[in-house]
């Protein structure tokens, strides 16, 4: 269900990089800068930091840029007077942004928060760099089934899912056995759980290999992020849960593999920069330069692998779980993850009320599987009602 036949454009591609304050999307604009007289900046979206987005819209000559806290509206437009780029805010504003015609757009709002906009780009059959897997999590059959219908190009850019797509063979999909998707287990990889118990935030966002933010870091030491990518494999690449394996790899060197019925396991290698997979999906069809650190397998002389712990690390036994049993159950645990890190960052619960408050709101719940989406954002508002309910007689 994946477009892997796109062609390149005449002229400068245009590129929409919805949520460019964070880290996916400041690499982004770092590649683009980069690399002059290839692409133009079309919009630009934020969450709430006007500065950031005022100046990138300024630097890059972007032709729209919008916040998406309502608020904050008078303080973009301040920023932006004079620069000719067009200034906007709010929900819809965003949806506007993703449905500008664009070549590409790099969809890297963090949550579910991403799911209405990015939905925008697929319909009208952009190129979707999906950086937002909460879309596949909470509305993957949905969503492949909007990028099937409106010819869109899906290419992804986690790490992991951009390495499998590089060396999945789409023509002899029958031929795979099982397609393996590499974890480096986060900061708490040898930890126990009692001293996880007494994890802070200021250390689960401290991730040993990549630069990430604080929701993506958490989900890597919760190794919820590994569950999240699980089910965003299956819907992307169509294999069942039975042909997903999950390695831990705690060197960040394998992004992922794939394994063929021939007994070959092809593998893409590289340093842990994000801006290597992103470049892939600005430079598609065609590749890209990206400063990147070059990989010296020589310095590094040995990789590691281990079985990842199901005891230590529960979110992966659950995710197995939710995704077997289907329905409404993916979108449950998305929207709960997010109430309930959210909850960890601001000090409300501990590290290991996470994974534990995100089963209890599965558990709680039960709702048909969504077939609309607004059957989606309903079970999603649904969801974090009750996950904050929990959240509370927890702190209380």
């Amino acid at each position: 269900m994946v477009d892997v036949h796109g062609g390149a454009t005449d002229g400068p591609r245009t590129v929409t990089v919805l949520g460019s304050t964070g880290s996916i999307g400041k690499n982004t604009l770092d590649l683009i800068a980069r690399n002059p007289g290839l692409y133009s900046v079309e919009a630009l979206t934020a969450n709430g930091n006007v500065d950031i987005l005022a100046e990138q819209a300024r630097r890059f000559g972007a032709r729209l840029a919008v916040v998406a806290d309502p608020s904050k509206y008078a303080d973009l437009k301040a920023a932006l007077a004079g620069s000719g780029t067009e200034a906007a805010a709010g929900p819809d504003a965003l949806c506007e942004a993703a449905a500008r015609p664009a070549d590409c757009v790099m969809a890297a709002i963090v949550g579910a928060a991403g799911l209405q906009p990015t939905l925008e780009a697929v319909q009208r059959g952009a190129t979707v760099a999906l950086a937002n897997k909460e879309c596949l999590v909470c509305a993957g059959t949905l969503f492949m089934a909007a990028v099937a219908e409106h010819g869109a190009t899906l290419l992804p850019v986690d790490s992991e899912h951009n390495a499998i797509f590089q060396v999945f063979d789409f023509d002899q999909k029958h031929r795979i056995d099982r397609i393996i998707l590499t974890a480096s287990g986060g900061p708490f990889r040898t930890w126990t759980r009692e001293a996880m118990a007494a994890v802070t935030p200021e250390q689960a966002v401290a991730h040993p290999n990549w630069s990430m933010g604080a929701k993506i870091s958490v989900d890597s030491a919760t190794m919820m992020n590994k569950g999240l990518e699980f089910i965003e494999a299956h819907h992307i690449f169509g294999m069942p849960q039975e042909q997903i394996e999950i390695l831990v790899h705690p060197q960040s060197v394998i992004h992922s593999m794939v394994a063929y019925e021939d007994g070959s396991v092809l593998a893409q290698l590289g340093t842990p920069d994000m801006r290597t997979p992103i470049a892939f999906t600005l430079g598609w069809p065609q590749r890209m330069a990206a400063p990147t650190a070059r990989l010296d397998l020589g310095a590094i002389g040995a990789l590691h692998f281990e079985t990842p712990d199901g005891d230590r690390f529960p979110a992966l036994g659950l995710v197995r779980d939710v995704l077997k049993a289907g329905g409404a159950r993916p979108t449950i645990l998305n929207a709960a993850n997010e109430i309930a890190v959210a909850a960890f960052l601001g000090r409300q619960i501990r590290f290991l009320d996470i994974v534990a408050l995100v089963e209890r709101t599965v558990e709680h719940m039960t709702a048909p599987a969504p077939t609309t989406l607004d059957d989606v954002l309903a079970i999603d508002r649904e969801a974090r009602a009750v996950c904050t309910a929990l959240v509370q007689d927890l702190a209380a």
